[in-house]
Parts: C-alpha cells; sequence; structure tokens
C-alpha cells in the first residue's frame, strides 16, 4: 500500500537547496519520542542508530538530523534554505498616565481654576 502522506513523485525535484535535486537523500518528517527518535529520509522510516544507504542515522532534531558515512557527518534539514532566528520580543508598550483620581489621562491636563 502506498503512503498517503508522501509527496508525489518529483515533487521536491522542482525546489532549489535540497538534495533531491542532486539525487541525494532528502529529510522529509522526524519524530520524537521518549521510546526513541526517528526520521523518514527519502521515503524510508530510519531509527537512530540504523544504517541509511552506506551511513548510520546518529542524531535526530526538530528541525534536521544527522547521518554517519564513510565521508563524514551529513545533516539533513527539513526545511533547507530556512534559519531559525529567535524572535526579537515587541516594545513594551507605553502605559498611559494616570491622574490623581487614577483616571487615565492622556498628555498634559489643563490647568485648574486659579492656577497658569
Amino acid at each position: 500500500m502506498a503512503d498517503p502522506t508522501r509527496p508525489p513523485p518529483g515533487y521536491a525535484a522542482g525546489e532549489a537547496d535540497t538534495g533531491a535535486a542532486a539525487g541525494g537523500p532528502v529529510l522529509q518528517s522526524v519524530m520524537i519520542s521518549p521510546s526513541g527518535s526517528a526520521a523518514i529520509i527519502s521515503g524510508e522510516m530510519v531509527r537512530i542508530g540504523q544504517k541509511f544507504g552506506d551511513s548510520v542515522l546518529v542524531k535526530v532534531a526538530e528541525t534536521e538530523v544527522v547521518l554517519r558515512g564513510a565521508g563524514g557527518l551529513q545533516v539533513l534539514k527539513l526545511h533547507p534554505g530556512v534559519d531559525k532566528r529567535p524572535s526579537v520580543p515587541p516594545a513594551q508598550a507605553v502605559k498611559p498616565r494616570r491622574g490623581k483620581s487614577g483616571e487615565a489621562r492622556a498628555g498634559r491636563a489643563a490647568p485648574r481654576q486659579g492656577e497658569r
């Protein structure tokens, strides 16, 4: 039975900066759980420590996996070309000034009777 969640043939071939364009392995999904981690690489489920081709899956992270082979380490990214960066917290909202009565007031209050 075919995997209904697998992309159609040639889907990733049109995307730049993926291993599919060069004929290399493509990271399609990662699964991280207390019982073990695995990845779907080019349609094949691979658990940590298992072989994929001539390489062994040595690390599974949220956005990437690492394969170790004769040529060294190979990092496959889930979303190639997208760099994860921390977001910048929004500037603190300016709190309205409060008058003696505790009500919010905008700007400068009008002078009281007898004041200038």
